[in-house]
C-alpha cells in the first residue's frame, strides 16, 4: 500500500455521472489534481485509446466510476453491460498497471445473493443473482487480474444530486394520493459525497490494497428509507409498505444487502439529513 499525498494526479472515469460529478470537486477540495474523463474524451471499451490516454496522462490514481448502471436494462442487454463493466474495466486496469497507478474500482452490493442475515464482509463469497451484478463481479475479477495496486470499493443504494436516484424519485412522487414502497429488501443507503470522502480516506490513510465496503452506516428497508426522506423533507405523504412480489422488476433485487463498512462512513441518517438540507438551500 502507498499513501497518496495531496497534489497527486487523479484521473476520474465517468466524471459526468452521479458519483463522478460529486467526487471531482471533493478531490479538488482535498488538494488533488483532477483529470476528468467521460465518454466524450475517453471510450473505456476501446483498449488502445484507454491505454494511450492513461499513458499520456500519467495519473498517480485512477478512480473508475464509469459503468453500465441500468440494473434492469442489463437483463435485456447483457452484451453492453459486460462490454462496459467487464471489458472496459479490464482496459482501465491494464493501463493503470502500465503507468504504475493505483486503481479504485467502484463496485456494488449486487455481487452478493442477498441470502445472508448478518452484514456482508469483503471476503464473503460472491453469488450475483442479476446480469448487472455478474458484470460488476467480472469487473472486480479483471481488476485483480490486471492491476497489482487496487482498491475495490463496493457501495450500495447510492443517491446524489447529479443523477436519477431513490431520494429524488420519492420527493418527485410526494403529491400522489398514495405511494407504495417495498419493505422486504434491506440495505445501506449511501450519499455520493460520503462515498467520495471514504475513497479519499482509503487513498490518504495508506490502506492495504484489496476490497472494501463503502456504504452508509446502519441499514433500513426501501420503505423505511422513504419514510425518513419524507419526514426529513417535511412532506406529508400516504406511504404504504408492500412486498417485492407486489412490485416485480426484470432484475431480482437482493432481500438483504447490508454490508459491514468497518466504520469507514458515518451514520446514514446524518448523511441523508445533510443531503436534504443542502438540496433545499
Amino acid at each position: 500500500c502507498i499513501m497518496v499525498c495531496s497534489g497527486a494526479k487523479v484521473l476520474v472515469t465517468g466524471s459526468r455521472g452521479m458519483l463522478g460529478q460529486d467526487i471531482c470537486p471533493v478531490l479538488e477540495d482535498a488538494g488533488f489534481e483532477v483529470i476528468e474523463t467521460s465518454r466524450q474524451n475517453l471510450d473505456i471499451t476501446d483498449e488502445n485509446q484507454t491505454m494511450q490516454f492513461i499513458c499520456d496522462s500519467k495519473p498517480d490514481v485512477v478512480i473508475h466510476c464509469a459503468g453500465y448502471t441500468n440494473v434492469d436494462g442489463a437483463e435485456e442487454d447483457f452484451e453492453s453491460a459486460e462490454l462496459i463493466n467487464a471489458a472496459g474495466t479490464a482496459n482501465v486496469a491494464k493501463a493503470c498497471e502500465a503507468v504504475n497507478a493505483i486503481m479504485v474500482y467502484v463496485s456494488t452490493d449486487y455481487v452478493f445473493d442477498g441470502t445472508k442475515n448478518t452484514p456482508y464482509l469483503p471476503d464473503d463469497s460472491t453469488n450475483p443473482q442479476t446480469k448487472y451484478g455478474l458484470t460488476k463481479l467480472h469487473g472486480e475479477e479483471n481488476v485483480k487480474k490486471y492491476c497489482s495496486k487496487y482498491y475495490i470499493a463496493r457501495t450500495s443504494w447510492l443517491y446524489g444530486k447529479h443523477g436519477k436516484n431513490f431520494v429524488e424519485t420519492m420527493i418527485s412522487l410526494a403529491d400522489r394520493p398514495e405511494i407504495k414502497v417495498v419493505d422486504d429488501q434491506i440495505g445501506c443507503p449511501t450519499w455520493t459525497v460520503d462515498l467520495s470522502m471514504a475513497i479519499i480516506k482509503l487513498l490518504e490513510q495508506d490502506s492495504e490494497f484489496g476490497i472494501y465496503h463503502l456504504c452508509g452506516s446502519g441499514y433500513t428497508s426501501w420503505y423505511g428509507f422513504a419514510k425518513e426522506i419524507f419526514a426529513m423533507s417535511g412532506l406529508k405523504v400516504n406511504l404504504l409498505p408492500c412486498t417485492t412480489e407486489e412490485f416485480p422488476r426484470p432484475a431480482k433485487r437482493p432481500a438483504y444487502s447490508v454490508m459491514d463498512n468497518s466504520g469507514m462512513l458515518r451514520d446514514r441518517k446524518k448523511a441523508l439529513k445533510e443531503y436534504i438540507e443542502l438540496r433545499v438551500d
